[in-house]
């Protein structure tokens, strides 16, 4: 039994020996290529990273067979002592290095360099630094992992790009960090709005200068500082409020971009309460499986070894990772090259410099064989910088950085979000949130509401109008709640060149006050520049207010108007000028003179039928178009007639043509028709409200009648200016028809619907519209716009105008006047024709006072005749002439007179005196002269 155990134990012995030899032969023919990293005592984690990214570059060559180990030689120096930095280049090029890797500050780093490009040893930078490229060669020797600064900027330019952003606040920590920016200011044009740029101090109170930006208004914030100080940096900017809501709002509209590509391991969980938006970029993305894997296999190698490994794969700083990548691509080149030639470093002292001659081979298969590293695709351009790269784009929810897209060197951005989605997301921040719409009043987008007795009106309900309705209609699509607030001094908005300074309600926007203005908002450049507005809910322009004119009162006798006076005074003197002229020539005419018995042919004498009672007839026959039984034969009286008649066609055509006009059309003074009217008079004032976009709009065109205007309103004393469209409109209707006032055609359409003297002269001078102000880059901009395309193609916007503008506005009364008063077909009133039934009545009047006289004197003849009483005679004559059955009269025998004289019986009437017959026969040669 001890004999077994003796021989047991003399062959483990041996077996030991001989694995201690193996291991010790073995080590004694591996190839030990020796590489120097030089650090700084605060690169603690990136000085791990390098060791442990080679020890998996050897244990991945012996499990391949290789006999090529890397042997590090770390030094550590501080980050300032350029000095003691070079003097460690040489000693570790003095021992035979095939590279050296680090360090990582600026003051270090150019002495280093400047070594290895002498000695042509592979110099690896794994850090952003700052180094242009030399005016007289370029560097051969310098690897640099970390993205070329150039395209790495471009990135951030772009996203500013993307985002939209019109003005935004740089706030930087050093200088390097201008450099870092630089493309950012280049895209900036000298004709866009003004950006503000700050320098943070580390480590220090910088709450009065986020205080300052905080009452600038601004919103977009660019931060560029070391990622160890983001947290400091937000935590102030959260104290001051400029990180998170409005001053009086609740809408996170503050959005920040962390130019640090480590932001991303900054656990800023305290800050969970902000909805502020916080968007950076990342090489590394910490949920990808390769990477996940080598931490993990990092932490559990420090854990074996009794070392606290505090720190996960969501807190890798880049330059550790890159780092990694940093080797691992070196092994692979030297692996590599060690195939096909010796690649075994050489000692080189600095006081005698020479070079290596594999080291350039080195850096050429590194600058050329990409390498599909941690950090992404690895490629280098001919200076040795990383150009291509890939970058995502992570937004900050709910203290977790969300992945939202990605960018590249060659196709740019490329998100992977849907709309919908980041929908979603703004509306889960929004959740519970009390939007601020700032308004004024003013009809009918915004009045005060009346309250009912014993009502006590809060809140959204103290209003009412089209402003209030419209934004309802929004928040019910979008989900959303709001609060109506009134702006203090009433007004739009305009910029005051003295205070720098806007008001009215773009100055609420801007000082972040509200987060919506509306009401009749013009869409102006001056405007725009300043805040940002939603597509047009309502299209308009300007045109002239003014008073109808007066109608003139009823003229009893308007139908005398087609003519004037004279003319009437001349027609009048042609009548009876042309009826005694023809008097006249029928006298003379022998034609005229005719055989009063055509059955005698030899007539003892010859009548004339043109007297004067006759001629009167004939003119005053012509000129009622009626006619006459009596017409002329001689040719000189008929000569007279037909011009007559061509004067009386031409006079009856004209006036009824006239007549037509006067009754159908009222009368009505129209001093002016349009803006071209107004500036070639001097009477009428004109003038628009004060600071407004109709201002504006006078003020800055290059039409030479537009700015005429705004010179004469200007010039004009007491001004034309108003502070308000309600005085502008008092003013026009106490003007008596000499004031007019540019106001916008919507609320022009309102007023005159509402109150009937006041009417729209002219058409529109150009054409805008009002739309939501918000401040810039609003990220509710899109889905506002959305909204009020969904309303305008339901018919909701049609529904409010008219609900506003006509159903709750008079049902429109005074347009149902103006089109009557338009109308050349509109109905004549009694006080249009009246005077006609004047003429009418006055003339039957007279003629019933003729026929009486005529009347009257028939009964004295009659009396005379007969001679029977006054009395008897009347009643008899009035019995036949009641009598209307009766249609024959007989004569009397001893008269040839047309007179009656049988009884009301039929019996012939007893006779008449001889002295009788003579004297009715001569009144009636009396009668026939006249």
């Amino acid at each position: 039994m001890k004999f077994i155990k003796v021989m047991l134990s003399a062959r483990l012995c041996t077996a030991f020996f001989a694995c201690f030899f193996l291991l010790v032969f073995e080590a004694e023919c591996e190839n030990k290529i020796q590489v120097g990293g030089i650090f700084h005592p605060d690169n603690y984690e990136t000085e791990l990273a390098f060791r442990y990214a080679i020890k998996r570059v050897n244990q991945y060559s012996r499990h391949d067979g290789s006999k090529t180990i890397i042997e590090p030689i770390i030094r550590r120096v501080d980050p300032k002592d350029s000095f003691k930095a070079g003097k460690i280049a040489c000693e570790m090029t003095s021992e035979g290095v095939a590279a050296i890797f680090g360090p990582q500050s600026v003051e270090t780093k150019g002495i280093v360099e400047s070594i290895c490009e002498a000695m042509e040893i592979p110099h690896i930078q794994n850090t952003w630094i700052p180094n242009p490229p030399p005016v007289d060669r370029l560097p051969k020797m310098a690897v640099k992992f970390y993205p070329n600064q150039q395209n790495l900027s471009s990135a951030l330019a772009a996203l500013v790009t993307d985002y939209d952003w019109k003005t935004y606040t740089v706030l930087y920590e050093d200088d390097y960090g201008l450099v870092r920016l630089q493309e950012i200011f280049k895209k900036h044009g000298p004709k866009d709005p003004p950006i503000s740029v700050y320098q943070l101090e580390p480590k220090k109170d910088n709450r009065p200068l986020l205080k300052k930006i905080q009452l600038s208004g601004e919103i977009h914030i660019i931060l560029d500082c070391e990622a160890e100080n983001i947290l400091d940096y937000l935590r102030q900017a959260h104290e001051v409020k400029l990180l998170g809501n409005y001053q009086m709002g609740n809408a996170p509209f503050q959005t920040y971009i962390l130019t640090s590509l480590d932001a991303h391991t900054v656990d800023l969980e305290e800050l969970n309460s902000s909805e502020s938006n916080i968007t950076s970029f990342r090489m590394v993305d910490p949920n990808r499986y390769e990477f996940k894997a080598v931490i993990n296999d990092w932490i559990q190698g420090e854990q074996r070894q009794g070392r606290n490994a505090d720190y996960n794969e969501t807190k890798v700083q880049l330059e550790s990772v890159l780092m990694v990548d940093a080797v691992n691509h070196f092994g692979i080149a030297l692996h590599a090259l060690m195939k096909t030639e010796d690649m075994t470093p050489q000692s080189i002292s600095c006081s005698d410099p020479s070079f290596w001659g594999g080291g350039l081979s080195l850096v050429n298969f590194l600058k050329g064989k990409p390498y599909p590293g941690l950090t992404g695709r690895v490629e280098f351009n001919e200076t040795g910088e990383r150009n291509r790269f890939n970058l995502d784009v992570v937004e900050l929810h709910k203290g977790i950085y969300y992945k939202i897209g990605s960018w590249d060197t060659h196709n740019g951005f490329a998100y992977t979000r849907s709309r919908e989605h980041l929908k979603t997301i703004l509306f889960e921040k929004l959740r519970n949130k009390t939007f601020i719409v700032s308004s004024k009043i003013g009809e009918p987008f915004l009045k005060y509401r009346e309250a009912a007795d014993g009502e006590v009106l809060e809140g959204n309900d103290r209003y009412e109008g089209y402003s209030m309705d419209l934004i309802a209609g929004i928040a019910e699509l979008l989900n959303i709640s709001f609060r109506f607030e009134l702006t203090p001094d009433g007004k739009y908005g305009a910029y005051n060149p003295d205070t720098k300074r806007w008001d009215g309600l773009v100055g609420q926007l801007l000082e972040r006050k509200a987060d919506f203005a509306i009401c009749d908002l013009t869409i102006t450049y001056e405007r725009k520049r300043a805040v940002d507005f939603t597509m047009p809910f309502m299209t308009l322009g300007i045109s002239i207010l003014f008073t109808k004119a007066t109608k003139e009162p009823p003229d009893l006798f308007s139908f005398l108007q087609p003519f004037s006076l004279d003319v009437w005074i001349y027609m009048a003197t042609a009548y009876l000028g042309v009826s005694i002229l023809l008097f006249i020539l029928a006298r003379m005419a022998p034609k005229e003179w005719q055989n009063p018995q055509p059955g005698t042919k030899d007539p003892s004498e010859l009548e004339n039928i043109w007297n004067l009672k006759n001629c009167f007839w004939l003119s005053l026959g012509s000129i009622m178009t009626a006619g006459c039984d009596l017409l002329p034969k001689a040719t000189s009286t008929r000569m007279v007639a037909g011009m007559w008649w061509f004067f009386t066609l031409i006079m009856i055509s004209s006036y009824t043509a006239n007549l037509a006009a006067f009754l159908t059309n009222e009368q009505m003074d129209k001093p002016i028709k349009g803006a071209e009217d107004l500036v070639k008079q001097n009477r009428i004032k004109y003038g628009t409200l004060q600071g407004g976009s109709t201002y504006n709009f006078f003020k800055n065109s290059n039409l030479s009648t537009y700015s005429r205007m705004f010179s004469v309103m200007e010039s004009t004393r007491p001004s034309v200016f108003v502070d308000s469209n309600t005085k502008g409109i008092e003013r026009v209707l106490k003007g008596k028809r000499l004031y007019a006032y540019f106001m916008e055609s919507t609320s022009i359409e309102f007023y005159t619907g509402k109150t009937c003297e006041l009417t729209k002269i002219g058409g529109e001078l150009d054409t805008k519209g009002y739309g939501i102000a918000m401040p810039v880059n609003s990220p509710m901009r899109t889905y506002i716009n959305d909204a009020i395309l969904k309303m305008q193609e339901r018919g909701k916007l049609m529904e409010l105008k008219k609900k506003w503008w006509v159903d709750l506005n008079g049902g429109g009364e005074c347009d149902e006047d103006d089109k009557g008063g338009d109308d050349g077909a509109a109905e004549l009133g009694i006080d249009n024709v009246g005077g006609v039934f004047v003429v009418l009545g006055f003339g039957c009047f007279i003629a019933l006072i003729l026929g009486v006289c005529e009347f009257l004197w028939n009964v004295r003849q009659v009396a005379v005749e007969d001679k029977i009483s006054m009395g008897e005679a009347f009643k008899t004559e009035l019995l036949f002439a009641a009598n209307v059955w009766k249609t024959e009269k007989p004569i009397t025998k001893n008269s040839g007179s047309t007179r009656s004289s049988r009884s009301p019986s039929g019996e012939r009437a007893p006779s008449q005196a001889r002295s009788m017959i003579n004297a009715a026969t001569s009144f009636m040669r009396l009668d026939k002269i006249f």
